[in-house]
């Protein structure tokens, strides 16, 4: 693993610290990093060149010469790509230069720069900038103290602004974040200094493996979460009602539920069907008229003897109004078959003759002429 030296920034020695091997210690990928610092070069492309077509430019609507007879060649317009102050043919238009590069050779890029550049030892690590107030007269002495000279990258914290002011006038020194930190200014520059706290540890570089055992992590935790969202779901379905004597013949059938809170009864779940002793299991029909309680054990709202015995007892609503009908049919056949039996035995006069309806008494006022009228 490789080392440096950690430095103080009046250039004394403070003890040797370890560079992350995935970081500084990497074969360098020569083709990786020109890919990489040709697409973000491409990035800084404005992009924003135009000229103008033919159809763009102003004038030349009419015909400069008429077609034949002048000797000349023909043209149709004086804004041709041939004629000064005309458009132009295959001109640039604005257009986005940039590429699509992936995350990962964009990692492997900068790791590859920085180790380059920690394999020619132009890799300075200061334990802490001592910047009291901002003064490029001190960052340039703190700079020769290192041994610094060239063009240099400072990676400096966002937060430490007296560092900042301090190296921001320097022609030959750019300054940097952590996190802007990029192959192209690494290759650029001939020296990268570091502080302690901004000197990448390899900790968010991880590797293939790594980054497939995170990922097979986060998996396993959102199916643990899933799972426990299931049972809060299953446990809220839960019907609660006193416990009774069925409750041994139910405990065959149904799963092991948690213990209920004290006070609040014993935790049942409504299942397909309902096991009875010497009750067919046909179907479970008897699962629609299964007693129901209000909450008292003396309360039920519809018997256990209203319990429908076979699915051939029931009545669809469907078929209530043709049943209906076929009973009448059934009604009426037997009527007349019992008034043919009668005729025959000649006891048609005693059975089947109908009394003379009488009529109904009406009731009104009969007007005298000599006397009042009065109510019959």
């Amino acid at each position: 693993m490789a080392t440096v030296k950690l430095m103080t920034p009046t250039g004394e020695d403070a003890g040797d610290l370890e560079l992350a091997q995935n970081v500084f210690g990497i074969e360098p990928n020569v083709p990786v990093m020109h890919q990489v610092v040709t697409a973000q070069l491409a990035a800084r492309r404005a992009g924003s060149h135009s000229t103008k077509t033919r159809a763009e430019k102003r004038g030349g609507g009419a015909k400069p010469w008429k077609q034949k007879g002048t000797g000349r060649a023909r043209q149709g317009s004086i804004r041709a790509p041939q004629w000064r102050g005309g458009g132009v043919a295959l001109g640039p238009k604005p257009r986005s230069y940039a590429q699509r590069t992936p995350k990962k050779m964009v990692r492997l890029a900068l790791r590859s720069a920085l180790s380059d550049r920690a394999g020619q030892d132009r890799i300075v690590v200061v334990k802490e900038w001592a910047f009291s107030t901002p003064k490029t007269k001190d960052a340039v002495a703190a700079l020769e103290a290192l041994g610094v000279e060239g063009r240099a990258l400072v990676v400096v914290s966002p937060d430490d602004r007296e560092t900042w002011l301090s190296f921001r006038n320097l022609p030959d020194v750019h300054v940097i974040s952590p996190g802007e930190l990029n192959a192209y200014d690494v290759l650029v520059a001939d020296w990268v200094v570091f502080s302690a706290h901004t000197l990448l540890t390899g900790e968010g570089i991880s590797e293939n493996r790594q980054t497939k055992k995170t990922k097979a992590n986060a998996r396993q935790a959102a199916e643990l979460v899933r799972q426990a969202k299931a049972a809060k779901r299953h446990t809220a379905r839960v019907r609660t009602r006193p416990a009774s004597d069925s409750d041994e013949v139910h405990s065959k059938t149904e799963p092991d539920l948690p213990a209920s809170p004290e006070g609040e009864g014993d935790q049942t779940v409504d299942l397909s069907a309902e096991v009875n002793e010497g009750e067919d299991d046909d179907m479970a029909s008897d699962l629609p008229n299964r007693p129901k309680t209000s909450g008292s054990k003396d309360k039920t709202i519809i018997e256990p003897t209203d319990r429908v015995k076979s699915v051939s007892d029931k009545v669809d609503p469907r078929f209530a109004a043709a049943r209906n009908k076929v009973d009448k049919e059934d009604r009426l056949r037997a009527a007349r078959d019992k008034k043919a039996k009668a005729v025959d035995e000649g006891s048609e006069d005693e059975e089947t003759q109908e009394e003379p309806e009488e009529e109904p008494t009406r009731t009104g006022f009969s007007f005298n002429m000599t006397t009042e009228p009065r109510q019959d």
